[in-house]
This record gives C-alpha cells, sequence and structure tokens, in this order.
C-alpha cells in the first residue's frame, strides 16, 4: 500500500494528493496517516510546496466528508436506519452504533465535527450525523474545512521535519502498513460472521 501511495504521488503531485484524500475520505482505509507525510517530505525535496501541498490534501479531504454529509441528507435518518437494520452487517454496523454516533453529535454539536475531523475513524462518519441533523451546509464546511487543513497541516510538517529520514522510515512503513490492513481486513471478517451467527 506504502509503494501505491508513493509512486502514485511522485507521478501526479498534488492531483494525485488530492484524490488520495478524497478517497481517504469516502474510503477510509487509505491512510492520511500516509498520504500527507509523504507529501511532507516531497515538500522538503523541493517537489511541491508546503501551500500547495496543504491545499491539495484539505480540499480532498473537505470534499470526501461533504459527499458523507450529503448522502445523510439525501437519505434521511428514517432511510439510513433501515439500511442499517437491512445491510448493516456488512459495514459492521448496528443500530446501537448508529443511536451511539446521533447522541455522540446531539452532545457535542460543533466541537463533534471540528475535533472529528482530526481523529482517525472518525474523520469519515462523522459527517452523517451533521447531516442527519440538519446542520447547515456552511457550517458545517466552515467547521469541517478548519478542522482537516489542521490535520493535513500536522500529518504535512511531520513528513517535513522528518526530511531526509523519510526514506528510513519507508522501509518499514511499508510492512507495517499490509499489517495494519490486512489485521484489519481480518477483524472486519470476524465481526461479519459474529454478526451473521448473531
Amino acid at each position: 500500500m506504502f509503494d501505491w501511495i508513493t509512486g502514485l504521488i511522485s507521478q501526479t503531485g498534488l492531483i494525485g494528493i488530492f484524490l488520495l484524500m478524497l478517497g481517504e475520505n469516502v474510503f477510509p482505509p487509505i491512510p492520511s496517516e500516509v498520504i500527507m507525510p509523504l507529501g511532507g517530505f516531497l515538500v522538503e525535496q523541493g517537489e511541491m510546496t508546503m501551500f500547495g501541498a496543504v491545499v491539495a490534501g484539505s480540499l480532498g479531504s473537505l470534499l470526501g466528508t461533504t459527499l458523507w454529509y450529503w448522502a445523510a441528507v439525501r437519505l434521511g435518518a428514517d432511510r439510513i436506519r433501515r439500511l442499517i437494520v437491512k445491510h448493516g452487517r456488512w459495514l459492521t454496523l448496528s443500530e446501537t452504533d448508529y443511536d451511539r454516533a446521533l447522541g455522540w453529535f446531539d452532545r457535542h454539536g460543533d466541537m463533534a465535527i471540528l475535533i472529528g475531523r482530526m481523529i482517525p475513524g472518525v474523520r469519515t462518519l462523522i459527517s452523517v450525523p451533521a447531516g442527519l441533523a440538519g446542520m447547515p451546509l456552511a457550517r458545517f464546511l466552515f467547521l469541517s474545512l478548519i478542522g482537516s487543513v489542521l490535520w493535513v497541516c500536522l500529518l504535512t510538517g511531520a513528513g517535513y521535519a522528518l526530511g531526509s529520514q523519510f526514506e528510513l522510515v519507508s522501509e518499514w512503513l511499508n510492512p507495517v502498513t499490509n499489517i495494519l490492513l490486512g489485521g484489519l481486513l481480518v477483524l472486519y471478517v470476524y465481526r461479519l460472521f459474529k454478526k451473521k451467527g448473531a
């Protein structure tokens, strides 16, 4: 996975960062924790600017999360609940998970969006209760943009700070990334069959 991301960004530059960050928010197993530090390394190497990397990453992230927001707005709470009841096991989601996400958003409101955009595993999902709750699009975009920019700056800055050490890190990062993705797949299959048997 790491080698594939590295190759794509090296060949396509800022467009690659934008597309990968968009994909990361639509299909979370593509990790921003790999994408943006690599962008920071390329900034340090003089292959792109910090401004360009941050803008590309932030816009890709914002567009991806907005797609989930619009899906929630269009489908509505009842339809999403029916989909979870009928097909939730494929996403390893239950009605309890759904109610918990809505309750968390109800309790924390704006801060749920702002902070949620910086928490791995939550970045994408936080858009759904925002759309269901009818949060105005302008406010959702504003809060999501702030959270996304902060997260992207942090990751890009980390890659920039690693500088010449990034290549050393990449030697062990690729197998670690593959192991983590394999572990996620095993966990998914386990949860899928556990729910099927329940």
